[in-house]
């Protein structure tokens, strides 16, 4: 995997998350535990090769990893990069409550005036 900065974690994570098909392995990932990408593969309309290219692109950022056992590759779930995008959602909402706080204030202050 490359190392990001964290606004790059947070692009390439959101961009990787973009896609249904990628939502719904990570989420069956974490769900299941580790799985086999043939057994993967089998709950999708999908042939094996599409499988395979949405988990590389689960693997390149990071939220997923494989381990290869002879010739079986073992998918999981790895959610270090997801800490990153909720940091920065956390800030955005501080960044809303303090925007709101200020105007409950001013609603308060023309309450009084008038």
């Amino acid at each position: 995997m490359v190392e990001y900065s964290n606004g790059e974690i947070i692009s390439e994570t959101l961009k990787s998350m973009s896609d249904v098909t990628r939502r719904s392995l990570l989420t069956r990932l974490c769900q299941e535990g580790p799985c086999r990408v043939t057994d993967l593969a089998s709950y999708y309309d999908m042939s094996l090769n599409a499988i395979s290219k949405h988990i590389k692109v689960l693997e390149r950022c990071g939220l997923i990893t494989r381990k290869t056992i002879g010739r079986t590759h073992w998918i999981e779930a790895e959610l270090k990069q997801i800490h990153v995008v909720e940091e920065w959602f956390k800030e955005l909402k501080s960044i809303w409550e303090l925007r709101l706080e200020k105007l409950t204030e001013l609603i308060e202050v023309e309450k009084k005036d008038e």
